[in-house]
């Protein structure tokens, strides 16, 4: 099963006490005092890791909790500190304070570690209130409670590029044709319900990373179809394919839907916008008489947007297209410019 936004709480330990204690040994006349400090909690630690791609395990055990500090000893010991508890996540993961909705973490590297939540800190034992006028001091301070909250994860997919497209344009098809994906694929809409990554090999030792997001629909920003639950997914995309159906088949106008298209992603970010991006017209060996097609290359050429015709059913054109999103992807990786979140 596919997650991708999950909440947890977490609570790090509380500081151990600090004691009031004194030195009674033999032969040791006017001990004085001896007692402890407290160990410290323990602390929530994040992780993130490319092993895992969903937050199902956060969705089932979703309240973590961290060992508390011991209390000091005589004899100036120490409280043992509260053993820490490590969350692992995906790479892609956002933490967010539910709270407060303040962004806390973004989780974009292999092996990221951050302390989400910190454990108290252990209370004082009464030596370190001895001074000259004071040697046998009586106070020893409690230690402090640890950090508790309530967070929110999201999990954006990393990816090189992203497809978009309404119901049956064919994005589960063509990444099913061009990695080792395989997405569920029928006739009927709707079928990719979760996101799919594929690898896609291009030239004799280069890759990328393609995004399969399920279809949208006309109003998907406002939280119709399934568009809104995943379009977080092509925000960290640096590349977006606008898979467009030219069937005969098709009962949509090419022209309007990729503008339909448009639209959406402008209403869910106007950043998607300004994403570099290709248009690419889809099942062009059923398109019957090319009209469509013709009418979307025109206005593809009128507009200066770069036009990828394939039929991923049939074999045609994925390799122009590999050659060509590769390396568009190449470029954008030497630019230097920031990952987009």
């Amino acid at each position: 099963m596919f997650v991708d936004e999950v909440r947890i709480t977490v609570q790090a330990g509380r500081g151990g006490n600090g004691i009031c204690s004194f030195r009674r040994e033999m032969f040791v006349p006017r001990g004085g005092p001896d007692g402890g400090d407290g160990g410290n909690g323990g602390d929530i630690v994040m992780t993130s890791s490319h092993r895992l791609t969903t937050l199902l395990d956060l969705r089932y055990q979703n309240h973590y909790e961290a060992q508390d500090g011991k209390p000091g000893g005589g004899s100036n010991c120490t409280g043992r500190s509260g053993q820490d508890v490590t969350i692992s996540i995906p790479v892609g993961t956002v933490v967010y304070d539910d709270a407060s909705q303040d962004m806390l973490v973004d989780f974009i590297e292999d092996g990221q570690t951050a302390t989400i939540a910190h454990g108290g800190r252990g209370g004082k034992g009464n030596s370190n209130f001895a001074t000259s006028v004071n040697r046998v001091p009586t106070k020893c301070t409690p230690g402090t409670p640890g950090e508790a909250r309530t967070l929110r994860l999201e999990l954006k997919l990393l990816a090189d590029v992203g497809l978009v497209g309404f119901p049956n344009a064919g994005k589960s098809t063509l990444i099913a044709a061009i990695s080792a994906a395989r997405p569920k694929i029928a006739e009927y809409p709707f079928t990719t319900l979760v996101p799919n990554l594929g690898v896609v090999r291009w030239g004799s030792d280069r890759s990328f990373v393609v995004a399969d997001i399920p279809g949208l629909i006309e109003g998907a920003h406002e939280g119709r179809g399934l568009g809104v639950q995943f379009l977080r997914h092509i925000e960290r995309t640096a590349f977006l394919l606008h898979l467009i159906d030219v069937s005969e088949w098709a009962t949509e106008d090419p022209i309007a839907s990729f503008e339909t298209l448009r639209r959406e992603l402008a209403a869910y970010d106007p950043e998607l916008i300004n994403r570099p991006f290709a248009v690419v017209p889809t099942k062009i060996d059923v398109a019957g008489t090319g009209e469509r097609l013709d009418q979307l290359r025109a206005y593809c050429r009128d507009q200066g947007y770069p036009c990828l015709p394939i039929s991923a059913a049939a074999n045609k054109g994925l390799d122009d297209l590999i050659l060509s999103v590769g390396k568009q992807v190449d470029l954008l990786r030497t630019l230097p410019c920031e990952t987009p979140s």
